[in-house]
């Protein structure tokens, strides 16, 4: 019961209220007059050309640095599979970056990549090479890239993990029976790996699908909206213009498309198990 108490004040009732208020015509500023509205606010959203493309860019997002992130972690955790030597040394440092606080991390790149002062681009220059990593094109592959430095250390740690669980006898009939590396690898490390990238995909999806502090910290949604994510959309819709019955509805929109990866995801790997 105090468990079924304190889910239900932490969890149960901000989530109620927050749909309350995705049904209803709610405003801070004109908080005295409120109206139901029903589904109004959702049905909105799917003219609402700023929310769909927020909702774009976030799936963009997260498409682009969550391959990323497994090809590089796996590629890692393939290699540290074998080493012999400074082992613990070289995984600590290479787990660093995800325990460095994401506000900060989007502060660091920000002046890094600054394009008047940042130590990259003036690097770039001296060889002949200028890219604007915060124009129209390239800004939210950018932030894609600093979340792939950051959070490649958590895909590595489980893909890491997860080979080192795998049992050998599989690898040693794959030897006698003169497998070559490439066909060990896609025969018989991936899909005794499948369970495993599919809860660091999970994972890693469902976690960037909240992005906020890199696009806060150093694009605040711009050039115009290239990098505005669902989540940056919701926070200005609700708190810088007020409209927090339509920030709600966004919020809940959100939460209904995350439920329904996390549906498919689980039942790809239950029917992997099979």
């Amino acid at each position: 019961m105090p468990l079924l108490l304190v889910l239900g004040a932490i969890v149960a009732y901000p989530l109620g209220y927050s749909l309350w208020l995705s049904l209803r015509d709610y405003e801070i500023l004109q908080s005295t007059d409120v109206s139901f509205v029903g589904l109004e606010q959702y049905t909105q959203l799917f003219s609402d050309r700023d929310y769909l493309a927020a909702m774009r860019n976030t799936f963009v997002f997260v498409a682009v640095a969550v391959s990323l992130e497994l090809v590089i972690g796996l590629a890692l955790a393939l290699t540290l599979r074998r080493q012999r030597f400074v082992r613990n040394l070289t995984r600590s440092l290479l787990l660093t970056p995800m325990f460095v606080t994401p506000i900060a991390v989007g502060l660091m790149f920000r002046f890094l990549l600054d394009d008047q002062l940042g130590v990259i681009p003036q690097l770039l220059d001296k060889v002949g090479v200028s890219i604007p990593f915060f124009n129209t094109q390239l800004a939210l592959f950018s932030l894609a890239l600093i979340d792939v430095w950051q959070w490649t250390p958590f895909m590595l740690l489980l893909l890491l993990a997860g080979l080192e669980s795998l049992p050998e006898q599989p690898f040693e009939a794959a030897r006698v029976d003169g497998a070559s590396a490439w066909m060990t690898f896609t025969r018989v490390t991936l899909p005794l790996l499948r369970p495993i990238i599919v809860v660091a995909v999970l994972i890693r999806s469902l976690d960037a699908l909240k992005v906020f502090e890199y696009v806060f910290a150093i694009t605040q949604g711009g050039p115009g909206t290239a990098t505005e994510t669902i989540q940056f959309h919701v926070y200005r819709t609700g708190f810088q213009f007020y409209r927090l019955s339509e920030a709600a509805a966004m919020a809940w929109t959100l939460m209904i498309v995350v439920m329904a990866i996390i549906v498919v995801l689980f039942w790809q790997f239950t029917k992997g198990q099979e």
